[in-house]
């Protein structure tokens, strides 16, 4: 059985009272109560404080309550199987007398929370601009949400040294194999949970020496499942007759979204100021929210230059442009079994299989449409101008492709013709290329 006693390390007018809990050899726990007293009034033969004045029985009767505190929850806790150790012992102390220590830094989850609150004031390596991204403060949001999920099921708090490789170890099986999230989703988590500690390193919080080799994993390629639109599904697409109004906007925003090759919020935001006209031609001039890159893109589209001109699409949100989509495609025969990811409505958990083509595309697919309807048809750099890669085995990686060095020993054996020629600046894409 559990036994827990008090006792002084020093001798003065301010020397601290420890509590220790002690279990034959598998248990011994030394932790500060937080109160202080003059070791004169200590009593050696009872281990509490003496009685001669109010202050001092006050401190005895604490200390006693502390005492039947700490019995009960370690009861409590070996009926749940909740792990005792110095941690445990310290939030106890602290439960048993309402001590919130909001500024504890050194719990995982709140310099998660830390970051969160701060985002619009951090600095990103590599960037001017103060703050983060809507975008990277959700997934913070969501790693912190995943990391209090875990400490339930852990039942207790962690600390940033309790991170070490048996820890990493643990959370990625528990992610995959006992949460399913999916690869990718895990190893973002992994990613996560390194950047928060190295940014604890920064501000002088202990982490465990580990953290530094904490490596994030993303999906093979071979278990990778792209989803496009090809030129010729866009053309079934705009050539499918739609009564819903709702429809008809969102095919423009297809139509559009697969030609400038954004992410599906950067496109929602764009309006009619975002688009200029300059030398016979349209021009979309937008900031990138994620990497919070300038993009120029050219509209060279005779069917998009009439949206743009004539009947611009209005605002919904993403959830409803998916739908939208979705419909969209079914109506207009884009059914060719195709392998993707799906979500179980059950699970909450997306799940690998063969699904009529429709059922998978998403906003998601303009982008990498639009970079894979152009690669090998305009030369790689420029695509990366416009979809905002920072290099392009970036690019490749997103759409699946291998470098191909015969392909840009052909380009670049195809433009010195032209320059040769004198004809540089007659050079125009072509629409729709295939």
């Amino acid at each position: 059985m559990a036994t827990v006693k008090y006792l002084l390390q020093s001798s003065g007018e301010n020397a601290q009272i420890y509590i220790r809990v002690s279990s034959g050899r598998n248990l011994y726990l030394k932790r500060k109560t937080g109160f202080l007293i003059n070791s004169n009034n200590w009593s050696e033969k009872s281990n509490l404080p003496k009685q001669s004045n109010p202050e001092l029985k006050q401190l005895r009767n604490n200390l006693i309550r502390l005492e039947s505190h700490i019995y009960d929850c370690i009861n409590e806790s070996l009926s749940t199987g909740e792990i005792i150790d110095g941690n445990w012992l310290e939030d106890k102390i602290n439960q048993c007398f309402g001590r919130i220590e909001e500024t504890d830094n050194t719990l995982l989850v709140n310099h998660t929370q830390y970051i969160i609150d701060n985002a619009n004031t951090r600095k990103v390596q590599g960037r001017k601009q103060l703050g983060i991204s809507e975008s990277r403060k959700k997934g913070y949001v969501t790693f912190m949400n995943t990391i209090i999920k875990y400490q339930k099921k852990l039942k207790k708090e962690i600390r940033f040294t309790d991170i070490n490789k048996q820890f990493v170890n643990a959370f990625t099986n528990w992610l995959i194999n006992t949460e399913k999230y999916s690869v990718n989703y895990a190893g973002k988590q992994i990613d996560n949970l390194k950047t928060v500690c190295l940014d604890a390193q920064k501000n002088d919080i202990p982490t465990n020496d580990y953290v530094i080799h904490i490596e994030g994993f993303s999906e093979s390629k071979e278990d990778r499942n792209i989803v496009t639109l090809s030129f010729e599904e866009l053309e079934q697409i705009r050539n499918t007759e739609l009564k819903n109004v709702a429809h008809q906007n969102v095919r423009n925003w297809i139509m559009l979204g697969c030609e400038i090759g954004q992410r599906g919020n950067d496109l929602m935001n764009i309006t009619p100021d975002n688009i200029r006209f300059k030398n016979g031609g349209y021009y979309i001039d937008l900031i990138q929210q994620k990497t919070k890159k300038n993009i120029t893109v050219s509209i060279i589209d005779d069917y998009v230059i009439d949206i743009i001109e004539n009947n611009f699409p209005y605002k919904i949100s993403i959830q409803k442009l998916n739908e939208h989509i979705k419909e969209i495609c079914k109506i207009a025969g884009i059914d060719t079994p195709t392998e993707g990811k799906k979500m179980n409505p059950i699970t909450k958990r997306k799940e690998t299989g063969i699904y009529p083509k429709y059922e998978l595309v998403s906003s998601h697919c303009f982008r990498r449409s639009f970079a894979t309807n152009y690669y090998r048809k305009i030369p790689t750099a420029v695509l990366i101008g416009i979809t905002g890669h920072s290099k392009e085995s970036l690019f490749l990686e997103y759409i699946n492709q291998k470098e191909d060095k015969d392909t840009n020993a052909d380009l670049f054996r195809h433009f010195h013709e032209i320059m040769n020629k004198g004809t540089t600046n007659t050079l125009k894409v072509l629409k729709k290329a295939k």
